[in-house]
């Protein structure tokens, strides 16, 4: 099966003698897409190439792909690919952290990342967008500790991380607090599309 990943909730489990934390055991609900990704991956048409970092079990994968985009999905874990056979998913088996950036000469219209952060890829991927392409970004932040897993700070974003990584793109939302949960979750989460300064055009209707 897939490696764990980091899910909302997680109940933390004893793990080895002088381990630094418990070991985290997912909650089958995470088989859902996350609704912040939902919610933005909306604006993506038929045909889009979507680049899915960290992609776990595919369950964003899986919801790009009825939408019609193309997606690629990338994991350290080759056991993730197994549950994502689809025609218009492709799996990559590949360490982002112990490589180059693999998609250096490519451009995607959209990147998906949700609990998962390895600041050095933060600018890699946002170079991946192509022009008019859509970052949507969700993972854990500063204050988690105090809920459970992750509580290392190298996993959790600092206040405004995600909107000051932005900087350069056009944000279409942005959220930093406590999800309600059992337990809750400080998340950090962020849409953001690459523009061009100047550009007028609107890129999401507001319901007021």
């Amino acid at each position: 099966m897939c490696a764990v990943r980091w899910v909302l909730p997680t109940t933390d489990t004893p793990g080895p003698a002088g381990a630094a934390e418990p070991r985290p055991t997912p909650n089958p609900l995470a088989r859902d897409p996350s609704p912040w990704v939902v919610r933005f991956a909306a604006h993506l048409t038929a045909g889009a190439r979507v680049l899915d970092v960290a992609c776990g079990n595919g369950r964003h994968a899986r919801h790009l792909a009825t939408l019609g985009c193309v997606v690629t999905a990338v994991d350290i874990d080759p056991a993730c690919g197994e549950s994502l056979r689809h025609e218009r998913v492709t799996f990559m088996q590949r360490d982002l952290e112990a490589a180059t950036w693999p998609f250096a000469a490519e451009s995607f219209d959209a990147v998906v990342v949700v609990h998962y952060l390895h600041r050095p890829l933060l600018p890699r991927m946002i170079e991946s967008l192509a022009a008019g392409g859509l970052l949507i970004y969700e993972t854990f932040a500063a204050g988690n500790e105090r809920f459970g897993r992750p509580r290392n700070p190298d996993f959790l974003l600092r206040p405004r991380e995600l909107l000051e990584a932005c900087a350069g793109l056009r944000v279409l939302a942005f959220e930093d607090g406590i999800v309600a949960g059992a337990p809750p979750a400080a998340i950090q989460r962020v849409a953001a599309r690459r523009l061009e300064p100047d550009a007028l055009d609107p890129v999401e209707a507001l319901v007021l």
